[in-house]
């Protein structure tokens, strides 16, 4: 799956496609739409229809997770449902970076915990990515363990205090400048590129 994925941003890059210069998360928000199969033999002629959310690479795994879900919450099976819609939810301003908070719950080796995690990004599918990838670090954590149950934008007033909100604070400064430790001077046209130089290269301007 990861490897097709792959491929084709490689071929899109390779075959002279317009490059927007944004960005491609690996995860995508699904608006999924389904509910149980109306049968008259079963006395369900008139069924609910459920809306979720999910985020997933793409939408197999989207429909994968609503029936998980479905089966947890309404006792609905895949066999037993049928799904009516499926749509992708973009973002409507994908160039501002934003603060967004998601509610979660992960299972460990010990049992279920309930967490909240802010992270700093211009979309929320990449805050999801960086989320999935910080539990999985921290916690060991797989992608099957994690539920996401609620994302929302947190303004500036309302994020988090104390020790952990100093990690998103520090970069929201006007002055915020990151250093460049390691910079490799390249000739401007490929006829000056040498092989062989007289003296070292020197890559650290900060000293």
């Amino acid at each position: 799956m990861s490897s097709g994925v792959n491929g084709a941003t490689t071929s899109a890059m390779t075959s002279g496609a317009k490059q927007t210069g944004m960005v491609e998360s690996r995860f995508h928000q699904y608006q999924v739409v389904g509910r149980l199969k109306p049968s008259a033999q079963k006395g369900t002629r008139k069924s609910t229809i459920y809306k979720m959310n999910v985020f997933a690479p793409n939408t197999v795994v989207a429909k994968s997770r609503f029936w998980y879900y479905m089966s947890m919450l309404n006792r609905v099976k895949k066999a037993n449902g049928e799904i009516l819609q499926i749509n992708e939810v973009c973002e409507k301003k994908p160039q501002s970076v934003a603060t967004y908070g998601i509610w979660m719950r992960y299972d460990s080796r010990t049992g279920h915990h309930n967490m909240y995690r802010e992270y700093r990004d211009v979309s929320v599918c990449g805050a999801v990515a960086k989320m999935y990838q910080d539990v999985a670090s921290r916690h060991r954590s797989r992608f099957s363990n994690v539920q996401i149950v609620r994302t929302a934008t947190v303004p500036v007033a309302m994020m988090r205090q104390g020790a952990k909100g100093v990690r998103l604070a520090q970069y929201m400064e006007n002055g915020t400048k990151f250093p460049m430790h390691h910079r490799i001077m390249r000739p401007q046209t490929k006829s000056l590129k040498k092989t062989f130089t007289a003296s070292r290269p020197r890559t650290n301007f900060n000293f």
